[in-house]
């Protein structure tokens, strides 16, 4: 049986296929403050700024392609049983081959009712308008989770890494919090690799080793080590 392999993916991997990450030093959200494109509260305020935000997310979501530190995530599948909870909402993992994906915050090509959040449908495109409604009759928005509002799949997210052989952080600072404390779910013999160019931190415990490159670059360092020693040939890029 194959040992599982839990990883905590961040914005840093999304990054590096040309994904915005969003949130700048001055805490905007390239112009937007965060309160008025990603709360409940903005969204009752002006839920066509809301739209329109996701909506440029969304497109430019459709138009990049996994990289390689993706690719190679998908590909210790060989290996290990790969489970990737993943702070971002594009579906770049699911792309590169990656079976095995929990999205935390959400998802940008998806959208959900108003009124049942259980209702969520794919969305067509790019856009998502006022006026796009569920059958029953309820306006759709982005099937994202927004600050204030709770983590749905936290608990799951929480048991899976409870159960890591091996926990993988990646590409993230781990100041957004439930996804951060995930990192000390695992029992303290679990080796831990957290791979980011600048270690948060917060990432300090047992049996934690700091790869500090970029994701892609990390994931490669990390892929030698787990399954072939230093002499393992590169992945195809």
């Amino acid at each position: 049986m194959k040992q599982r392999l839990v990883v905590l993916s961040g914005a840093g991997v999304s990054a590096e296929s040309g994904i915005p990450t969003f949130r700048g030093s001055d805490g905007l959200w390239e112009g937007h403050r965060v309160e008025d494109v990603a709360s409940p509260e903005g969204w009752r305020r002006d839920p066509q700024r809301v739209l329109e935000f996701y909506n440029q997310r969304r497109k430019k979501a459709l138009e990049v392609q996994p990289n390689a530190g993706h690719r190679i995530l998908a590909q210790l599948e060989q290996f290990y049983r790969v489970t990737v909870i993943t702070q971002n909402i594009d579906t770049l993992h699911e792309q590169a081959g990656s079976s095995e994906v929990i999205h935390l915050h959400g998802v940008i090509t998806e959208a959900r009712s108003t009124a049942e959040p259980s209702r969520i449908y794919p969305i067509a495109g790019w856009e998502l308008k006022l006026g796009d409604r569920c059958e029953r009759g309820s306006q759709l928005r982005p099937n994202i989770v927004w600050f204030g509002e709770p983590v749905p799949l936290i608990d799951t997210a929480a048991e899976i890494a409870a159960e890591a052989d091996v926990m993988v952080v990646v590409g993230t600072s781990l100041l957004v919090y439930p996804a951060a404390g995930l990192i000390h779910c695992p029992p303290a013999h679990v080796p831990k690799f957290v791979i980011d160019p600048q270690i948060p931190e917060n990432a300090r415990v047992p049996n934690m080793t700091a790869i500090p490159q970029i994701a892609s670059q990390g994931l490669q360092t990390l892929y030698e080590r787990l399954v072939g020693g230093p002499h393992a040939p590169p992945l195809e890029r």
